[in-house]
This record gives structure tokens, C-alpha cells and sequence, in this order.
């Protein structure tokens, strides 16, 4: 069997915010999850951007999803820089609460070989270095 994968180390990473990316940070600090979506057109975007993809309106809003996404893609990646032994699965989520918008996020506590796109994942948080916390996500489990 192969060890489950975990986020890194909360020492090990490290965020530095502006303006466009500050309230997804303080969200996440909250355990909720945002995403940006333009005011004018509605169009999500991550990463977050000063300005619209779309329209180039820096009107934003912010609202509160669900936490569930599917996987669009994934690594495996055994071992890291001084970390010798840990499994770390990074992966893009598509969120169905966010149409067009993707999130690269660690994905914990599953065995890799079991990862495949399409799996469903739900958000949950992890302590990251300076008080912060990052979104991870975990297999849904079925009952």
C-alpha cells in the first residue's frame, strides 16, 4: 500500500498577497473558500487578477462556494527539497461553483494510486507559515 498524501509542511509555505489575491487568503483564513467573479460580466477567474479576463472591469466580487470540485488533472510526487519521505498529489479542480475557473490545490489523505480525474474532492483547510491557512481537499467519502 502506498502512504496517503499530505499538504506541506505549514513552514514550508509561504504566500505573499496583494490586493487582487488578499480576500481569497483571508477567506481561506477563515475556512471558507471564495473565488474572484467579475461584477460586470460575471466571469470567474483564478488566479485572481486586478482586472477581468473578459471585459477588463476591475469590478469583483467574492462569493462563497461550496467546496465541492472534481478533479481535472493531477501529480504524484514522491519526496521533496529536505522532506525526503512525503507523497504530495497536487492537482487542478475544476469547481462547479465557479464555471471556468480552475484551483491548483493539494489533495491529502488518499492513496494515489486511487486519484483519477473526474474524482470528486470537498475543501477543507490547512495551517500554513504566518497564521495563514490554504484550501486542500480530500475524497469524498461515500457512505
Amino acid at each position: 500500500m502506498t502512504d496517503k498524501a499530505v499538504a506541506l509542511p505549514p513552514e514550508a509555505v509561504h504566500i505573499s498577497t496583494d490586493s487582487s489575491t488578499l480576500p481569497f487568503w483571508e477567506a481561506a483564513k477563515e475556512g471558507r473558500l471564495v473565488a474572484p467573479q467579475c461584477g460586470s460580466c460575471g466571469t470567474f477567474r483564478l488566479p485572481p487578477t486586478p482586472f477581468c479576463p473578459a471585459c477588463r472591469s476591475t469590478n469583483v466580487d467574492w462569493p462563497e462556494l461550496s467546496g465541492l470540485a472534481t478533479v481535472f488533472t493531477f501529480s504524484v510526487v514522491r519526496g521533496y527539497p529536505g522532506i525526503p519521505d512525503i507523497t504530495l498529489v497536487p492537482a487542478v479542480l475544476d469547481l462547479p461553483d465557479a464555471p471556468g475557473a480552475r484551483l491548483v490545490c493539494s489533495l491529502i489523505d488518499v492513496d494515489p494510486d486511487e486519484v483519477h480525474i473526474g474524482m470528486s474532492v470537498t475543501v477543507d483547510f490547512a495551517p500554513i507559515s504566518d497564521g495563514w491557512q490554504q484550501p486542500v481537499f480530500r475524497p469524498i467519502q461515500l457512505r
